[in-house]
């Protein structure tokens, strides 16, 4: 996740890409909530349940208004390029990385929701459920890159950014939502 960040921050920076930024700054919220993830399941081996709720109650309420800031961010900053008549460049960097992480977000998804099953996580549960929607991610930045290098229309990372703003509200609603009883 964080050379996932990286890569895609630092294309998004090159190339102004709205998309790549949106998918870089996803990636920094998911490495954020997997770190309290962590942080609140040794809560819980050391101190039992009780003591970790809190925390999770925290942690995702955190994630989720990052993921509505950041869902607000790409509408403005979309709004502003169309309205602007300013694209983005291609970034052969960030169509890698957002190919490589397809895959790993899949085979990694799927593990955790067979350790949250093994364990009877709703908070691993709700973890996976950010990897899933990571690999979406992934796909909409997969496509609208290639529709940027295919046709090299201006206004193809503005577009494909909106398409974003759903994933993003979506994992900002799950994570605020999300419920340890689930």
């Amino acid at each position: 996740m964080t050379v996932e960040a990286v890569v895609a921050v630092t294309s998004a920076i090159a190339a102004r890409s709205i998309t790549l930024i949106a998918f870089g700054v996803d990636s920094v919220i998911e490495l954020a909530s997997a770190f309290a993830l962590i942080w609140r399941l040794s809560r819980e081996l050391r101190f039992g349940r009780e003591a970790s709720e809190p925390a999770e109650h925290t942690a995702r309420h955190i994630a989720g208004g990052l993921l509505f800031a950041l869902a607000a961010y790409v509408i403005v900053a979309a709004a502003l390029s169309l309205w602007r008549g300013q694209g983005a460049a291609f970034s052969w960097p960030g169509l890698l990385v957002a190919l490589l992480a397809i895959p790993i977000m899949l085979m990694l998804a799927r593990r955790k929701l067979t350790l949250a099953d093994q364990l009877g996580s709703g908070a691993l549960r709700a973890d996976a459920a950010e990897a899933i929607a990571c690999l979406w991610l992934s796909l909409v930045v997969v496509v609208g890159l290639a529709a940027e290098l295919a046709f090299g229309a201006w206004w193809i990372d503005s577009v494909t950014s909106l398409a974003i703003v759903w994933l993003l509200v979506k994992e900002g609603r799950e994570a605020w939502e999300t419920d340890e009883g689930d």
